[in-house]
């Protein structure tokens, strides 16, 4: 790499990676609160929370290289032209084709990786965090039981606690009532109690200390009652059904399966959903591709002007192609359209627009496809401004003084 590559590599390097971890722990911290809210209801281990986080970043990836790619490619072309270094490069003969050597190095390298993300890590990931979420709802990953609630092992046990010491070690005010398939039923009350584990793993035993237990059957005329200083009580953990194998859903599919999916599904709504789900998913990679151009287009901006509306005008052109794509896949999954037109159609037509930007910029002489916008962007600014109380111009600010 020549000396100005590299400089173009460190240019973009730091944005990137920066934009692209700052993305992805945004994403972190939007579903983490709802993490821990839907795990403390189902009465899961905390630790459970960030297992579904990791099984979460390769879907946050996905979302978050091609944005660190956009606006790091933009911010360092930004950087470059308001610095007038760009004008140098520009004026040794060195065109915006060549500039886009190390912006297209980057993209390859993360388009390929993003293709691995979306095509065989997230599939999976997403299919893994599923089972989470279904093994917290049915308490087969070992939910604890609430303080000071009732808590239903099984669907003939209801157990409550009043405190609990020791990590759950030692607790006491203690009350179980059991039901059996005859008939039967059992109430207990102790003053404490502990968990111990048996040979069998689908028993345990719950060892208790001075309570009560009452216990009848429909032959008894009455109840028998048992005053005890120790007794044992066998507790038969509730069996849970199995989680469903991966592909109930075509997230849960890498692109190999979806394609022969989009084949050799049972129905055409599931062959629709397939093509879909696959077309949609190689749409948002080779977009990544047209992402210097656009990034370049928009991060150079018109001349004497320090504007920053080509970084927000790319985050509304990423975000709104991305909800189009989102929108025309769902539709193709419908089965209203077919899915190679749905999601190439606007991929063309959003192809077409950078183009059309970047051959404006680099082959028009004076041109800038968002100059229109600027000078609006900058009289809009300044009619609001001067309606601002107290508000003057650093202009007029100068001939005051």
């Amino acid at each position: 790499m020549k000396s100005i590559d590299r400089y173009m590599a460190r240019l973009i390097a730091v944005p990137l990676f920066s934009t692209l971890l700052i993305a992805v722990m945004l994403f972190v911290l939007d579903r983490m609160l709802g993490l821990f809210n839907f795990v403390a209801t189902q009465g899961g281990p905390i630790s459970v929370v960030w297992r579904m986080l990791a099984n979460l970043l390769p879907e946050y990836l996905g979302l978050g290289i091609p944005i660190g790619l956009m606006l790091g490619i933009l911010l360092a072309f930004r950087r470059l032209s308001t610095s007038s270094e760009l004008d140098v490069l520009r004026g040794v003969g060195m065109s915006y084709n060549r500039l886009l050597r190390v912006p297209y190095m980057y993209t390859i390298a993360l388009a390929l990786l993003n293709l691995a993300i979306v095509g065989y890590v997230q599939p999976i990931a997403r299919y893994y965090y599923e089972g989470l979420r279904f093994e917290l709802r049915t308490g087969a990953l070992g939910a604890s039981i609430k303080v000071g609630e009732f808590t239903n092992l099984g669907s003939r046990m209801t157990l409550r606690i009043e405190q609990s010491k020791d990590k759950g070690r030692e607790l006491s005010g203690i009350f179980v009532h059991a039901s059996s398939q005859n008939g039967d039923w059992l109430g207990v009350t102790a003053e404490k109690g502990k968990f111990l584990a048996t040979d069998d793993p689908n028993v345990i035993i719950f060892r208790l200390a001075n309570g009560t237990l009452v216990h009848n059957r429909p032959e008894f005329k009455t109840p028998r009652v048992l005053t005890f200083t120790s007794h044992d009580l066998p507790i038969n953990l509730p069996k849970f059904e199995s989680f469903r194998v991966r592909g109930g859903r075509n997230l849960e599919y890498t692109l190999p399966e979806l394609a022969k999916q989009g084949q050799r599904g049972a129905t055409l709504e599931q062959r629709d959903g397939s093509r879909s789900e696959f077309h949609f998913r190689l749409a948002e990679v080779a977009t990544m591709f047209l992402l210097p151009l656009l990034a370049l287009a928009l991060g150079v901006p018109p001349k004497r002007s320090s504007s920053a509306l080509g970084v927000f005008l790319s985050i509304v052109m990423i975000v709104t192609y991305h909800k189009v794509n989102q929108y025309a896949a769902d539709v193709g999954e419908l089965g209203r359209i077919d899915p190679v037109i749905a999601l190439w159609v606007p991929f063309t037509i959003f192809a077409g627009l950078i183009l059309w930007m970047y051959y404006t910029i680099a082959y028009v002489p004076g041109g800038q496809p968002i100059g229109a916008l600027e000078r609006v962007f900058s009289k809009t600014f300044k009619a609001i401004t001067k309606r601002i109380p107290g508000f003057r111009p650093k202009s007029q600010g100068g001939k005051a003084a």
